[in-house]
């Protein structure tokens, strides 16, 4: 039994699957070992005093990732840079919406009380800019070492950043 519920387990993880069993599992295993200390949410060294830079100057930084609001919480609660939660006013998955459908930002805006061309969105996935663009948000695609690389239209076209300091924001205030 137990050797076909591994099997399992390692086929919905090659399919990706999102199934609420599988995301459970993963919770429980994450819970694990990011409070034992084996897994530490990797944050590259820019991130943090860019993102206390924008919250001193008035904005809010709200995270919207694939992964669940959990697993968001354990990767900035047991980071490399410590307990970053506190930078974040507030967390969305794909409960909200797919990240490559332009409706999913229009709900963020609205849950938030901000209007789309408001909201400056980061990413490394040019159908997720792409999404995001059509809901009238600003966009910027960071180019981190292991992201996919881009076509040389996207390229072109997108607005690239490869360090948070790169980008100069207004003040909210």
């Amino acid at each position: 039994v137990i050797r076909a519920v591994v099997d399992n387990v390692h086929w919905q993880m090659a399919l990706d699957r999102k199934t609420t069993a599988l995301k459970q599992l993963q919770g429980h295993m994450w819970r694990a070992a990011y409070a034992t200390g084996l897994v530490k949410g990797e944050v590259f060294e820019d991130v943090v005093p860019a993102i206390r830079k924008w919250r001193e100057a008035g904005m809010k930084v709200y995270i919207y990732s694939s992964g669940s609001v959990e697993a968001q919480k354990l990767l900035f609660g047991y980071s490399t840079e410590g307990d970053i939660l506190e930078l974040f006013d507030g967390h969305f998955d794909t409960k909200i919406g797919p990240k490559v459908e332009s409706e999913s930002y229009r709900r963020i805006a609205a849950s938030i009380g901000c209007d789309t061309n408001n909201i400056l969105f980061l990413t490394d996935v040019p159908r997720e800019a792409n999404a995001a663009e059509e809901a009238d948000t600003h966009v910027a695609v960071v180019i981190r070492p292991g992201n996919a690389g881009l076509t040389d239209d996207e390229k072109s076209y997108y607005s690239l950043i490869s360090s948070f300091t790169e980008l100069f924001l207004p003040s909210s205030t």
